[in-house]
């Protein structure tokens, strides 16, 4: 693949990621270009650190939003600048260094194979992984893949995936939610009923401890609130769908 991409770009939303937000930077950097950093009104001094970098790199771009919005509401913002710039597709990963910079030219390769389709992370986790948050994922995943009449979406928290951007800002611009620790479920299961397909790659996932730098802004009784809304919304409206969903299912659309 050419390189730098006019098409692809890695894009990263970053609140408050401590420092091994640049080693995840330089990570992605040497894997791909161009790579942008959204921060989402950190407050941690990682903003500043980012523009020095950038400053000295063409192929890195920094855009600082004033307060923090949500993952989906930074992504949507990097979203909309990389269609202006021309881009057709976005990669998604977090600033954290959990996800698999290694693998971004094996996802960018699988979706210029099949540009119309969401290439999905499927991870693969290490034995830091804390179990409540694996075993609790299977419950979100099952409702995904109710609410998608089972269409392919293997992991649906999973934030390592390439979407085509202007599918993904289409979908985003007509909801108002989508903006925080939701983005990632709805977003897989409303591109899905848009009539994306889903391709997994299996990915390596590794969990950080707070002595090595790991930071988690998971609140487990507010995000799993927000999740169960989430679900509940998507359900109704996947019952009102369901004759659309069904004859395209049965037409193999």
């Amino acid at each position: 693949m050419q390189w730098p991409s006019a098409t692809h770009v890695v894009l990263i939303p970053s609140y408050n990621p401590g420092p091994g937000v640049l080693a995840t930077v330089a990570a992605a950097r040497a894997q791909w270009a161009p790579v942008w950093i959204v921060v989402d009104g950190s407050t941690d001094g990682t903003a500043a650190e980012l523009l020095v970098v950038a400053s000295q790199d063409p192929h890195l771009r920094v855009l600082v939003l004033p307060e923090n919005r949500g993952k989906g509401a930074a992504v949507l913002h990097g979203v909309h600048q990389a269609l202006q710039a021309g881009f057709t597709h976005v990669l998604t990963m977090d600033s954290d260094g959990q996800h698999p910079a290694a693998q971004i030219p094996q996802f960018m390769s699988a979706s210029v194979a099949a540009p119309e389709a969401m290439i999905l992370g499927e991870p693969v986790f290490d034995a830091g992984a804390p179990r409540l948050r694996v075993r609790g994922r299977r419950i979100s995943n099952w409702w995904t893949n109710l609410e998608t009449l089972w269409a392919g979406v293997h992991d649906s928290l999973f934030g390592f995936r390439i979407y085509p951007a202007a599918p993904l800002e289409r979908v985003m611009r007509h909801q108002p939610w989508m903006r925080r620790f939701d983005f990632d479920v709805e977003v897989a299961v409303r591109l899905s009923w848009y009539g994306l397909r889903c391709v997994n790659i299996p990915a390596a996932v590794r969990y950080f401890p707070a002595a090595e730098g790991g930071v988690s802004h998971f609140r487990y009784g507010r995000d799993n609130a927000l999740l169960t809304w989430m679900h509940f919304r998507l359900v109704v409206e996947f019952l009102v769908r369901l004759p659309v969903l069904v004859k395209r299912r049965l037409s193999g659309d």
